[in-house]
This record gives structure tokens, sequence and C-alpha cells, in this order.
């Protein structure tokens, strides 16, 4: 008998325009279960089955993998994940279609070129090649966007401290550099720029007199700040690997690192190419954090399952604030070092696991297939209130 709000598998294919195949198929991959099965085996979906099955379909269409949809909507009837996802792929899809209409134009320059006997440009066509390449990172730029946008939303909703990190690093360390010389455009450029969150929650405050260099390695993050911040003149995008940036010697008056210098793979070259291009009156911000950082989150993790390792590295081993002025003052005599104090207090399951998923570890390989456990799991522990330490700071450095 079938149930009020319920379609059968017939129906719910007809109602998306798949095949019954399709329907069972995602089934049997444990990537679309139906939400009531008959003793008779008779599988049954509801409106909120159809939500998922349309965000599937999406991300097929979007050329991701099956393993790649499973992980990526397996918490998808939870708000924030919902949310998030749907913010995400809205960025996925603008990025493609500006991949496309660069592609058309290239098209049709070269269409025209032929029709007027006029010699071809290769190089153009060369940009085509590459723009229809770059479809290839258009996941690993999905990944790394809405990772990062996970863990700033658990520091941003849930810390102790209101002020907030990005304000925080701005009014001590930016600001006071702004105010004393009115007369001349300050240069900055920011290394990782990822979001431009720094930019984004402090734009409002930031005087006229200066120029900021906003770059990443990801042309991805680069497009979404641009977008953010569009018409703004004060500000400039360049994608490159910070490992040798291009840039004349003595060119910026701040320099800023955020979280960024542990993920180089070599952290004397990258301070050796910020020392060049800083001036000699300059100063250097670069953010890390310490070992006693987000640790409970981890004693969390490994009381569910002990073989989850949310890091392949302690970042903190090659840049934090045990070891930072140490490596630091290779390349730099003035070194002054503040800490940020805050903690994070949190009663809600869905960000934390929000933010565990996004983690560089291996929780994905046993966490995805006993979500709906672990889900119960991190509920119980948050409950009466979970407090999270944080061990965050940054350097000032000078020449």
């Amino acid at each position: 008998m079938k149930l009020p709000g319920y379609y059968s598998s017939g129906e719910f294919a007809r109602m998306a325009q798949v095949s019954v195949r399709t329907i069972r198929f995602y089934d049997k991959q444990n990537i679309l279960k139906p939400s009531y099965v008959t003793p008779a085996g008779a599988r049954f979906y509801t409106d909120s089955d159809f939500v998922k099955l349309q965000q599937i379909l999406l991300l097929k269409y979007l050329g991701f993998s099956l393993d790649d949809i499973k992980g990526m909507t397996i918490n998808e009837m939870d708000y924030h994940f919902l949310r998030n996802s749907l913010t995400m792929q809205k960025k996925l899809v603008a990025d493609r279609i500006e991949q496309m209409q660069l592609v058309e134009s290239a098209i049709d320059k070269t269409v025209s070129a032929l029709e007027n006997n006029q010699e071809i440009d290769w190089s153009q066509m060369l940009h085509l090649i590459h723009l229809t390449g770059m479809e290839k990172s258009l996941k690993s730029q999905y990944e790394n966007a809405n990772n990062i946008s996970a863990r700033i939303r658990l520091h941003r909703d849930y810390s102790v401290n209101k002020q907030g990190w990005f304000p925080w690093i701005y009014e001590t360390g930016i600001a006071p550099l702004l105010a004393c010389d009115k007369s001349k455009t300050i240069e900055i450029l920011e290394l990782g720029c990822g979001e431009g969150s720094l930019w984004l929650e402090n734009k409002d405050k930031l005087p006229e007199h200066v120029h900021i260099t906003v770059s990443d390695i990801s042309e991805g993050m680069i497009r979404d700040i641009r977008r953010n911040l569009e018409g703004d003149a004060r500000f400039s995008y360049e994608t490159f690997d910070c490992h040798k940036i291009p840039a004349q010697a003595n060119s910026y008056d701040i320099i800023i690192a955020n979280h960024l210098l542990f993920y180089c793979d070599d952290i004397p070259q990258v301070c050796d190419e910020i020392r060049r291009v800083l001036k000699p009156d300059g100063l250097f911000l670069c953010s890390t954090y310490g070992s006693g950082h987000m640790k409970e989150i981890t004693a969390l993790v490994q009381k569910f399952d002990k073989r989850i390792v949310l890091a392949a590295e302690n970042l903190f081993d090659r840049f934090g604030l045990e070891n930072g002025r140490a490596i630091l003052c290779e390349f730099f005599s003035d070194i002054e070092e503040r800490i940020y104090e805050d903690a994070i207090l949190i009663d809600q399951a869905e960000p934390l696991i929000e933010y565990i998923l996004s983690c560089h570890g291996n929780q994905n390989q046993y966490l995805l297939e006993r979500y709906h456990e672990f889900r119960v799991f991190v509920e119980k522990q948050v409950k009466k209130e979970y407090r999270i330490t944080k061990d965050a700071g940054y350097f000032l450095c000078r020449i």
C-alpha cells in the first residue's frame, strides 16, 4: 500500500526525467537511498529525496565522479550543508559559464580569420585548448573553496572573541601602519588570499591611499574575490605561486601571509622571495597556530574511530607559534609575536561535522559510510556545549 507523500520508484524516476535503472543504481551505490522500503522490497521516495536527486544530477552534469558526489551530498538534508553546497555549486556554474564564453569568443575569432583569408592566430587556439582543459581543475577549486568556507564559518559563528580573526588582524597589525603616512600610496600584497575574507570584512575601514594586490595560486579563488570586490579600484588580482613572486625588488610596504607558510613546499625560498620584494622599511605579517589549536576536535574523531587522522602531518611542526620565530629570524631582524585570545563554544553538530569533513586527512574514508552514526555521536558530545581551544596568532617582521 502506498503511503501519502511517497512516490514509487517509477513515479520518482518520471518526476526527475531519469530511468528507474538510474534510481536503482544510485540506491545500490549508497548515493540515494529510499526513504521507505516495504517488507516486500518496494522502494518509496519523498520530496526531500527529490531535492537530493536534483543535486546529484547537477553535480554529475558538472563532471563530478560518483565518489565525489557521494562525499558532497552525504549530509545534504542539514540546512548548513545544503545552503553552502548550493552556494558553491552556483559559483561553479558561474565559472563554467565564464569559461564557455571565453571559448566561444576564441572560436568566433578563428572562424572570422578563416572567412577573411587572414592568418590564424594559433596562440589564440592554444588559449582555447587551455580554457577547455581548465574544466579538469573545477573539482579541486570547488573542494578547496568549500573546505575553506567550512573552516571560516566555524570560527566566525562560534568563537568567544566577538571581534573576529580578520578584524583583529586588520585593527592590530595593519591599520596602525596605514595611519602613519597618508601622503603616499601604500602598496600591500597578500599571498594566498583564499576567499579574500581579510578585505571583505574590513573593506569599509580601508583608507583611499592604499593599493592592494591579492594573490593566490588558485584561479578559482581569484575569480571569486574579483567578483566580490568588483568595482573597487584599490584592488588588483594576480595568480601565482608564492615561491616565485612576479615583482621587482622593494615593491611592497606590507606583505601578508595568513595561515600560508606551513603549506609551502620550501618555506625558506618563500621567505627569501618576501624579503626581496619587501621595501627596506616594510613589514611582513604572517599568521599561524600552535600545537594546542583545535586539539579537542582531533580527540573527538579519534574517540569515534581511532583510525581517523585529520591531517597527514601537523602543520604547526612545519611553521607554528612554537618554531616560527626561529624560522623567520634567518630572514628578518625584528620579529614581534602577537597572540589571539579566543576559543570556540558550540552546541550544534552540523557546523562541527562540516569542519571535520573539510580537513585534509583520511576522515572521509571512515565517516562517509557511517555518517548518520557519526552525527548522533557528535550531537551527544555537543549537547552541553563543547569547548574547543584556539591557539593562533601572528608574527610582525621587519628587515
